[in-house]
């Protein structure tokens, strides 16, 4: 009994399904805290809480990854600044100007956009039908932003959130791709080392940023918010999703990307009280029928791989 939990637990599809809902909640609250700080300040607060976790779970592995850590530090300095200061500030920043909803179903050109990168920079092989199911999930993503009217994307354009969020997937698909250089630490000490990048980087901005608006403001009604961030979207996101790509690859684990914004969508409705309607629902259908097309024809080609 012990042993099937155990394997559930460890399945990647599971962990490829929690790290959206993770990062689907930090949207949401992203759009809580700007109300409290800006996106530099929050990204911040993030991380200062993050290390510590991190830091403190991770202390057992860091002494014997530290050669490896040491090696690689240019490596995991740019994942790091990539994945989780470019990618964070441009979506806190976004969330300045558009909805939560927007931000969290804008994430779904992931998949497209590091299916893309592996195709130009690798020659990765990618499969007629893989690329119908990112289609199929894009529309699902596209029915759910605009109410179900696409003409609205014609219409009116983007607004400059939804502009800064493209800039957020360029980051975490760039991010992603390079996991494929991902020194051999544990994964614990590979999370801090990133949140330690962070940190750093973080460091000089938040000093400019103290100069003009002071240092930002935690008492008992928003540190809720950063405990959030630090916990889930900052610590366990970021593991379940290295650990997931590392099991089936970047084209088939940042396809479940995807439910990014389904999470965010039904978190938005839960939390911020916005009413959920059939367009969510057709939404939803699509983004995991889409994410069920491609993950299988890369299971049905391994398949004919293995015989083979």
């Amino acid at each position: 009994m012990s042993d099937t939990r155990n394997n559930t637990l460890s399945s990647p599809y599971l962990l490829l399904a929690l790290a959206p809902l993770f990062w689907g909640g930090n949207a949401v609250v992203g759009k809580l805290a700007i109300t409290e700080w800006n996106a530099i300040e929050f990204t911040f607060l993030r991380w200062v809480f993050a290390v510590a976790l991190i830091g403190f779970m991770a202390r057992a592995h860091l002494k014997k990854d530290w050669p490896a850590i040491r090696e690689n530090w240019w490596k995991l300095a740019l994942m790091g600044g990539f994945g989780f200061v470019g990618f964070n500030l441009c979506l806190y920043g976004a969330l300045h100007y558009t909805s939560a909803i927007n931000v969290s179903i804008e994430q779904a050109a992931i998949p497209v956009v590091i299916m893309l990168l592996n195709r130009v920079l690798f020659s990765q092989q990618v499969f007629g039908l893989q690329v119908l199911g990112v289609v199929i999930a894009t529309i699902g993503v596209i029915i759910t932003v605009t109410q179900g009217n696409p003409a609205m994307l014609l219409n009116e354009g983007l607004n400059r959130g939804d502009a800064i969020m493209i800039i957020a997937i360029v980051f975490y698909s760039a991010y992603s791709v390079s996991l494929r250089w991902r020194p051999e630490i544990h994964d614990l000490s590979f999370i801090f080392s990133l949140a330690v990048v962070s940190l750093t980087v973080l460091l000089p901005l938040i000093a400019w940023n103290a100069q003009s608006r002071g240092l930002p403001e935690i008492n008992a009604d928003n540190v809720l918010l950063i405990i959030y961030v630090a916990i889930f979207p900052s610590f366990l996101a970021q593991l379940f999703y290295a650990k997931g790509v590392a099991r089936i690859g970047a084209n088939r684990g940042g396809i479940f990307i995807n439910l990014v914004p389904i999470f965010g969508a039904l978190l938005a409705v839960l939390v911020l009280g916005e009413e959920f309607k059939i367009y969510h629902l057709v939404g939803l259908t699509l983004v995991l029928a889409g994410i069920g097309l491609a993950e299988w024809i890369v299971r049905q080609h391994n398949k004919k791989q293995g015989a083979g």
